[in-house]
């Protein structure tokens, strides 16, 4: 089974294209926002994918175009590279240190799209990333790639750190989730 997808999507606001391959590959990054860039670098590093991201945003108006929108591409190439989902491991957490803050992630490849987003911010922004993004571009991504996702700042001061901790155990627990499991569907109804 090729576990890799490639989605085009073009709105007035944004021209976006991501390739994924979950078994690794390339990784390079272009938002037009040099943060985002960096999560989503970390993202496809630390999970052991292959991630090529390409966008061009409406960033004369704000970042939150780009950023949700770029949630949604990738979380519609996470499910598509997934396809029915069986074979997968399904489950994955991790805690992620980050200097003084602790990130941690849960999440559920269930086809049951759910958010739970724990995590303050104390700057309104990190670069050119408002901090405020980083809840709508996760749930952006849950709901499209079909994930319940659990993200929680357990402590921390840098707002750099806090986000950084958080992709990177998204970063990990996607990698759990996504192993194959050589077997059918993890699920006692049988499938997802």
């Amino acid at each position: 089974m090729s576990r890799t997808a490639k989605i085009n999507r073009k709105t007035k606001e944004t021209d976006i294209t991501v390739k994924l391959e979950l078994d690794g590959g390339n990784v390079a990054v272009n938002t037009g926002i040099g943060f985002l860039d960096h999560m989503l670098t970390a993202l496809g590093v630390h999970g052991g994918f292959g991630l090529e991201v390409f966008c061009k945003g409406d960033l004369h108006v704000d970042g939150h175009h780009t950023a949700e929108d770029v949630g949604i591409v990738l979380g519609q190439a996470f499910a598509k590279a997934l396809g029915d989902k069986s074979g997968i491991m399904r489950y994955g957490s991790a805690f992620i240190s980050m200097d003084e803050s602790l990130g941690f992630c849960s999440l559920d490849i269930s086809a049951r799209p759910f958010l739970v987003f724990n995590a303050e911010f104390t700057n309104e922004r990190v670069g050119e990333f408002d901090t405020c993004l980083t809840e709508e571009f996760m749930r952006a991504f849950a709901f499209n790639a079909g994930i319940t996702l659990h993200l929680r700042v357990e402590y921390g001061s840098n707002d750099h750190h806090k986000i950084e901790a958080l992709f990177k155990a998204m970063a990990y627990a996607l990698k759990q989730a996504v192993k194959p499991n050589n077997g059918g569907v993890i699920s006692t109804k049988g499938t997802i």
